[in-house]
């Protein structure tokens, strides 16, 4: 009877794409305690793509969700308020021990603060990254997540002294690895057979690989038109492989930009992860405003242009192989022209970036509940 008891239960949440990648490997890491874990997974449905959804939980091999949401999209208050409601729900139906949430979507702080106020423990992985641009949704989502998790689980060294500097006590945080990495690594055998390449007829190191999304960058008018300038610009050396995002696809049709677009640039659907790891892996130079996208780059040393101001993984820039030009486009096409001449940047990968993170979380939070009282 007293083995009944000592089971803990954990809910780790899903909100948007990248979140799949991460929750992952964890739910693998917890299949190995499941004497001592219930792990079930919450997807908040915040990203209403069904499909894109499906192909994720294919592609990962993850179960279909224990609980969804579906909360679907809407203003950020509107999105974030409609999670805690549904959220708050499922909580008091099953009183978890504890909560994980991955990342810096809305999904993220909405649910740690509904646990947080039933005095739920709660788990942040891939804490104390900053971008110091609070104009960034993400950027406040993951100050406030950190400020109220009990335990932080940090991907990179300058999430500690991030963390250090915001006040965090130490014996909440711990430095584990990256778990989207853990993904990666776990993925990419499979991936090699996914014929992508073949299905854009491309060869390996030889197109260019690019993913937009950011409403800086593609919800006005100039701007686009900037990308698809330097888009046509690159595209007469080099294939272009552009997945567009649903909303930059709307974009470009509203500002009617499909007919401006050189014929060298393969514009595709989104494309599953096993698919993208394919491409990504093969590029000769990735281009994206993307978070994950720059860390999964510096570890398969792939050239990687980030057009963003900031980036709040400044580990890919200072050993890896990322390149931060800001959101210049004209400063993106040069750097593109410099790596496409050779002139490329030789990159490490981080610490504990090795594809065992997960485990690392796995073990720290077995031993941290079982001390939690029943």
């Amino acid at each position: 009877m007293h083995h009944l008891t000592s089971m803990k239960k954990i809910i780790s949440v899903v909100g948007a794409r990248p979140n799949f990648m991460k929750v992952a490997p964890l739910h693998r890491a917890f299949l190995k305690y499941n004497d001592k874990v219930q792990h079930l997974i919450c997807h908040t449905g915040q990203h209403y793509d069904e499909n894109m959804s499906k192909i994720f939980f294919d592609d990962l091999e993850l179960p279909k969700p224990d609980f969804y949401l579906g909360v679907g999209s809407g203003s950020h208050a509107e999105q974030t308020g409609r999670i805690m409601i549904e959220f708050e729900k499922i909580l008091l139906k099953e009183k978890p021990d504890l909560v994980i949430v991955v990342g810096d979507v809305n999904s993220t702080v909405a649910c740690t603060l509904t646990a947080a106020k039933l005095h739920i423990k709660t788990t942040h992985v891939e804490a104390g990254l900053r971008s110091f641009d609070r104009k960034m949704p993400e950027e406040l989502n993951r100050l406030l997540t950190d400020q109220i998790s009990d335990f932080l689980f940090v991907t990179e060294k300058s999430g500690l002294e991030n963390l250090k500097k915001d006040g965090i006590p130490e014996n909440k945080v711990f430095f584990v690895g990256n778990v989207m990495i853990d993904s990666l690594v776990y993925f990419l055998k499979k991936a090699e057979s996914s014929g992508s390449l073949e299905k854009y007829a491309v060869k390996p190191s030889n197109y260019v690989l690019v993913t937009l999304h950011r409403p800086s960058n593609v919800d006005s008018k100039e701007q686009l038109d900037k990308i698809v300038n330097m888009l046509n610009s690159i595209a007469q050396k080099r294939k272009i492989i552009f997945p567009v995002h649903p909303r930059t696809n709307s974009n470009i049709e509203g500002f009617s930009l499909f007919d401006k677009i050189d014929s060298n640039v393969i514009l595709s659907d989104p494309i599953g992860y096993l698919d993208f790891l394919n491409l990504l892996r093969n590029a000769e130079l990735v281009i994206t405003d993307s978070g994950g996208i720059q860390e999964e780059t510096t570890y398969l040393g792939v050239q990687c242009i980030t057009v963003r101001r900031s980036t709040e993984r400044p580990i890919t820039v200072e050993i890896g192989t990322n390149h931060l030009v800001g959101d210049d486009f004209k400063q993106a096409e040069k750097t593109a022209e410099n790596i496409l001449n050779g002139s490329i940047k030789r990159g490490s990968i981080p610490d504990l970036w090795d594809g065992k993170a997960a485990e690392r979380i796995s073990e720290i939070i077995i031993s941290k509940l079982s001390n939690i009282n029943s």
